[in-house]
């Protein structure tokens, strides 16, 4: 026989009347937020390098201001 002791989270799960849940849609969303708030971070970053400094990673001024200039919701 099991009792509620031998599985504490299940019982508790069982008394609210809840099953396991899939963390899927809150992960996802909270993932494509976290990417979305990087990506804007490092286009931000551009902004303020200099042109010497973008030579150094391989990229022209047109370039990082064409990168800073996407939009925001196609990425």
């Amino acid at each position: 026989m099991t009792t509620d002791i031998d599985r504490p989270m299940q019982a508790a799960a069982t008394v609210a009347g809840r099953g396991r849940r899939k963390p899927g849609l809150w992960r996802k969303a909270l993932k494509r937020f976290l990417t979305y708030l990087e990506k804007r971070e490092t286009r931000w970053s551009l902004r303020e390098l200099t042109d010497d400094q973008l030579l150094d990673i391989g990229m022209t001024r047109a370039e990082a201001r064409t990168e800073v200039n996407k939009s925001w919701f196609w990425g």
